[in-house]
Order: C-alpha cells, then sequence, then structure tokens
C-alpha cells in the first residue's frame, strides 16, 4: 500500500493552513524552509497525516507551531500550487477560526523559532519572506470574506 503522506512524483501533496486573525492581525510563524535553513514567514501550516481529517490536522499543526489551538470556523479555499524551483505540487486548504490562547510554556515544532501576530500591511511589506503566495492569497481571501462551511470537508477514513 502507498504511503499517503508521500504522494507519486508530480501528485500534489495535501497540505493545510490556518488563517487566524485577532485584532487585525493575522497568526503567523517564522520557521526556517528548505536547504538554505531561510528564516520565512508562513501560517501554521503542513501536511495531512495518514488517517487524520484535514480539520484535525489544521488543529495539530496550529497547535504543533503556535501553541495555540485553532477552533475551526470556515474554509477560506482550497489552492493548488506548484513550487517554480522544486516542481512539487501542494493542495493546500485553509481553514479560518479563532485561536485559543497557549496555556503554560510551549514547545514549538522543529524549525519553527516563534509565533508571530502579523497585520496585512505587515505581510505584505515583507511579501519576499513567505514561504510561498499562498500566505498572502490566503489572508486576501479571508479578508474579502471568502467562508465556506466546514461541511465542504468530508472525512471517509474511519
Amino acid at each position: 500500500m502507498q504511503n499517503l503522506e508521500t504522494p507519486p512524483e508530480g501528485r500534489p501533496r495535501v497540505t493545510v493552513a490556518a488563517v487566524i486573525e485577532r485584532d487585525g492581525c493575522f497568526l503567523c510563524v517564522e520557521e526556517r524552509a528548505g536547504s538554505s535553513s531561510e528564516l520565512v514567514i508562513n501560517q501554521p501550516a503542513g501536511h495531512v497525516e495518514a488517517e487524520e481529517s484535514v480539520i484535525e490536522a489544521a488543529i495539530r499543526e496550529t497547535l504543533e507551531e503556535t501553541g495555540w489551538r485553532l477552533v475551526p470556523e470556515a474554509v477560506t479555499g482550497i489552492y493548488l500550487w506548484r513550487h517554480p524551483e522544486s516542481g512539487r505540487s501542494f493542495l493546500r486548504i485553509a481553514i479560518t477560526g479563532r485561536a485559543d490562547a497557549p496555556e503554560g510554556e510551549v514547545r514549538l515544532d522543529e524549525g519553527i523559532e516563534r509565533a508571530v501576530w502579523l497585520s496585512r500591511d505587515e505581510l505584505l511589506r515583507d511579501q519576499s519572506r513567505h514561504r510561498s503566495p499562498l500566505v498572502l492569497r490566503t489572508v486576501e481571501d479571508y479578508l474579502r470574506g471568502e467562508r465556506h462551511p466546514l461541511s465542504l470537508l468530508k472525512h471517509l477514513l474511519d
């Protein structure tokens, strides 16, 4: 049986991202990415693991990368993007909601330097540091009011 986390070459990897806004700022992470280990900006995001629903993946990734607990409310969008250098494709499902504050000290995932709240203007200024164009695109769609019911996402692995 094929490993669900590593698709055959050329097929998209399924990822999630959390778009969480509070007081005009969005929850982001500064993380080390790629072989150069450059510091980039991303939303809390990552791969959907085997036996995990999309919503469970978004909650887990947000907690692991920021310490904040995502309370999902809607789907902002579903995005297919191909990395121009590696040629890898990603199918990203962006979920919006609110976040409950961390309780106590949080140990973040390896590669994550810190969680940070950034305004749209700050994201625009630092666009060259975004992990991908999906960072700003999902925020822009959120600000345009893109909201789709969570019931759009079906989990049939049970």
